[in-house]
């Protein structure tokens, strides 16, 4: 997994225990560095091409793992402020081989699209419950976002 190009976005691998009769999944503990606090667990599904984009959270913190299936993620840092203003950030997660989690701060753009020949299963376990008068979202064909998603 590439480095984050990102302030504040945050890739941690994943621990994954195999034997003959399966494997164990690790996603998020709470003594992990990228923990803050429990907001709620929820999973999204994607097909494979589609594209879920785009969308941000005011408050909220996203925690992502893909246990089943990869994705294309990419995020787009349009804050004001930020060190990393008007950079975009694209990694693949899933398994086998990008099974890691990442940490993706309040108002930071990013958006899915589901790789492979079958759907993808994200889980989210964000710092604060879903509340939709708290996220935005725009098309994912806006110009506000220098990404173009493969068809």
């Amino acid at each position: 997994m590439k480095n984050p190009t990102i302030e504040g976005v945050i890739i941690q691998p994943l621990k994954i225990i195999a034997d003959e009769l399966g494997v164990v999944l690790h996603m998020l503990r709470n003594d992990d560095p990228v923990f803050e606090k429990f907001g709620e667990v929820y999973f999204s599904e994607i097909k494979p091409g589609s594209v879920k984009a785009w969308k941000r959270n005011k408050k909220q913190t996203q925690n992502l793992a893909v246990p089943i299936g990869s994705v294309n993620l990419v995020i787009y840092d349009d804050r004001p402020n930020s060190t990393t203003q008007g950079v975009l950030f694209s990694c693949i997660l899933g398994r086998p081989d990008h099974y890691n989690l990442i940490g993706i701060p309040p108002l930071l753009w990013y958006g899915f699209r589901g790789l492979g020949a079958a759907p993808a299963l994200i889980a989210n376990c964000p710092d604060q419950p879903h509340n939709p008068a708290e996220s935005e979202k725009i098309p994912r064909e806006s110009k506000l976002i220098p990404y173009t998603w493969p068809i």
